[in-house]
């Protein structure tokens, strides 16, 4: 069977610039100026096209049916188990093999400064139950980059969508780490895992942890730290619990080039992972294979493993709903941390 052809479409609007493509409606270039005006790729991506099917690592793709873990690949919804396709250990990892960022998204709408894509989920796909109609628009803006995601289904299903870019401030052909970044995520708690990274279910206050980001704190200025929960996930690969109302929740900035970014979503949680399992994959954009760390994601969500939390918040969609989610990619310049973070 041959295979569907890969697209790639740019949107642009002032000095920032994207490239997106039609498998997994994945962003794979995302230029940004530093404080000198002079602009970078500042996200991960594959050179070859053909390795985003090859070799899949999720790099700024749509995550889903059901982002991050659900665990024992299984779940109760009104009663009836649902068993999904298990791709992570015994777990479900971003809905299982051949999740949306392995799927070809349609073109529905584009612009100079915007694209639309929508996919259309079958019921039973890896295990999920309804056929869920998916539309991801990415919008190029004054100040970045604004992604809004909407979902409808025509049976009960659980639906948890996010992006999964990989960042790096400094620039995707810098060969710089992510460990100088500076880091602030508007969160008090986290949601502490066991094997497999599964939440318990507990909540734990970041007070005195090197999970507490609620200040600006370099990336890796504790990430090797003695800490189980480190331990588990070799580094950072953690559920943040979101304080207060929409805003914007985490704050991003490398010295080097001075970018900042500032991440607004709705979502009640914040995965930040470390690139912690980067190494050894197919060359990147620039040509260089990348290493250990050299990116990170930060991917606003439901809680992993929610539809077997009934304390986590709801991931829950019914026909006649319309699911909804908007992520905004916001970046300015700063001289200073004390500038970065006002």
């Amino acid at each position: 069977m041959t295979e569907t052809p890969i697209e790639t479409i740019a949107i642009a609007h002032g000095p920032f610039r994207a490239e997106l493509i039609t498998l997994g409606a994945a962003l794979r270039v995302l230029e940004v100026p530093d404080r000198h005006g002079n602009p970078a790729n500042v996200v991960l991506g594959f050179a070859d096209l053909d390795d985003y099917r090859r070799t899949p690592r999720f790099y700024g793709a749509l995550a889903g049916r059901y982002a991050n873990r659900i665990g024992g690949a299984r779940f109760l919804l009104d009663g009836v188990e649902h068993r999904v396709t298990a791709n992570n250990g015994a777990n479900s990892l971003h809905s299982g093999p051949l999740g949306f960022d392995q799927q070809h998204w349609e073109v529905v709408a584009r612009s100079e400064n915007s694209v639309t894509f929508r996919h259309v989920s079958p019921a039973g796909h890896n295990g999920f139950p309804g056929t869920l109609t998916v539309e991801a628009r990415y919008t190029m803006e004054a100040d970045g980059l604004a992604i809004a995601f909407t979902a409808t289904t025509d049976a009960p299903t659980v639906v948890n969508l996010t992006h999964h870019a990989y960042f790096n401030l400094a620039g995707e052909a810098s060969g710089a780490t992510i460990l100088d970044h500076l880091l602030r995520i508007s969160s008090s708690r986290t949601t502490p895992v066991g094997p497999g990274l599964i939440p318990t279910g507990a909540f734990a206050e970041v007070t005195g942890t090197p999970f507490d980001f609620r200040v600006p704190r370099r990336v890796g200025e504790r990430i090797d730290a003695d800490d189980a929960q480190l331990k588990l996930g070799h580094g950072y690969d953690h559920n943040f619990v979101i304080d207060g109302a929409p805003r914007c929740v985490a704050t991003l900035f490398d010295p080097g080039s001075g970018r900042v970014l500032d991440l607004h979503s709705g979502e009640p949680g914040l995965q930040f992972y470390s690139g912690n399992h980067l190494a050894g994959g197919a060359p990147g954009t620039s040509g260089k294979v990348y290493a250990t760390r050299q990116g990170l994601c930060l991917e606003p969500q439901k809680f992993p493993d929610s539809p077997n939390r009934p304390e986590f918040p709801s991931a829950r969609l019914d026909p006649g709903q319309t699911y909804r989610h908007d992520i905004a990619f916001r970046f300015r310049t700063a001289e200073s941390a004390e500038q970065a973070f006002g």
